[in-house]
């Protein structure tokens, strides 16, 4: 740990709140880097040097003060860190005037350093965190005994299950983003503790990565269980934050290496429901609950297929100008084409829901019935 102008600034600013006179700072070459006295700033101090290289109070008074260069009256004392001297804090005056505040403004100067050097530890600890989960998620150029040194040192079980999830942050109507909207986001993710992964993205200002850790039961996860945690972080961003979220959480593969493939299914998941109009209101996707859409959605990139996938849907529409035969069909297929479940979530009765399919077979000139014309009805419904 070295002392340096801000922290020192920072000794000299709380130091004399407590006393009136004036601290200085000395670094560990005895030079001035912080002072109640700008003008001293950057001179050499002889008697800091002397503190350092004894480690010991030096008190020096007015007859000393004119054999040594820039000193003035006063008492020196070094700051220790780890049994080690790292600087020097010294307070101007009189000895016998300040020598009853040493002790306290040593102790406030060293204080202050410990809690710099923690802050530094943490903020140390939080990039190489999130410097491993991107390079987890991007496949890099590592094997697992190179990522099993980096996560030991940073207390991290590389053979916890986890599964990718990509979270966006969206502002209220009105606002700007704000980094500040990420930052209280990551905070919540890893606070209170959860093992989560967490990193702000590389690829999208406004979007976090997090490598949740998960359950394997049977060798399969539990959806309902993690479905209950994101609706929790839903719940408390809902009633303290300004910003709304949609989350996408990719599928689940054994191998540190499978990281980056659970990546790259929550990442299609999350672009396919941002592409889907009809999800608009909904904020949380399961890569599970969409394979389909998720694998079919770079479909739209080539207009000519995308045409003649929804080519049956477009005639269907022509003779549908109140939407009901596509809000029907929507049903039916939510409801996994079960004709009682349809009726009961539309509240209509059987014969009119035949009515309608009928009408729907009319105007596509598809069979419900037939696996191939309803699987084309299908992939033109989620696309």
């Amino acid at each position: 740990m070295q002392l340096n102008t801000t922290i020192a600034r920072q000794i000299v600013a709380r130091t004399m709140k407590i006393i009136k006179h004036s601290v200085n700072v000395m670094d560990c070459h005895g030079r001035i880097i912080g002072s109640g006295d700008p003008q001293r700033l950057n001179q050499q101090h002889d008697g800091a040097i002397l503190a350092l290289n004894n480690h010991h109070i030096i008190e020096i008074d007015q007859a000393t003060s004119q054999q040594l260069q820039g000193v003035k009256p006063g008492i020196n004392l070094p700051i220790m860190f780890k049994q080690h001297a790292i600087g020097v804090v010294g307070i101007s005056g009189d000895p016998d005037d300040v020598r009853n505040y040493g002790e306290l403004v040593k102790m406030t100067a060293e204080l202050i350093v410990e809690q710099a050097a923690l802050m530094t530890q943490v903020e140390w600890h939080k990039r190489h965190r999130e410097e491993l989960v991107m390079q987890l998620i991007n496949n890099d150029n590592l094997n697992d005994s190179q990522l099993n040194t980096i996560a030991e040192r940073l207390e991290i079980k590389l053979e916890q299950p986890r599964i990718a999830t990509i979270i966006k942050v969206f502002p209220h109507d009105g606002e700007a983003f704000s980094l500040e909207n990420l930052q209280h986001l990551v905070h919540l993710l890893e606070y209170p503790e959860r093992d989560n992964l967490v990193a702000i993205s590389s690829v999208s200002r406004n979007e976090v990565v997090v490598l949740k850790p998960i359950v394997i039961n049977n060798n399969s996860w539990s959806r309902d269980l993690e479905q209950k945690r994101v609706y929790k972080l839903l719940k408390r961003i809902n009633k303290e934050a300004s910003y709304t979220i949609k989350i996408a959480l990719g599928d689940y593969f054994p191998t540190i290496q499978g990281l980056a493939q659970s990546y790259l299914t929550a990442t299609a998941t999350m672009e396919a429901a941002l592409n889907h109009h009809q999800q608009a209101q909904q904020q949380v996707f399961f890569y599970q609950d969409h394979i389909l859409p998720v694998l079919l959605n770079k479909i739209k990139t080539e207009p000519w297929r995308y045409q003649q996938l929804q080519a049956p849907l477009d005639k269907l529409k022509q003779h549908d100008p109140r939407g009901i035969l596509i809000k029907t069909l929507t049903a039916f297929f939510d409801q996994n084409c079960d004709l009682a479940q349809t009726c009961q979530v539309l509240h209509i009765h059987r014969n009119t829901l035949r009515y309608r399919l009928d009408k729907i077979e009319q105007n596509t000139n598809l069979q419900i019935n037939k696996i191939s014309d309803i699987t084309r009805l299908y992939l033109a419904v989620i696309c």
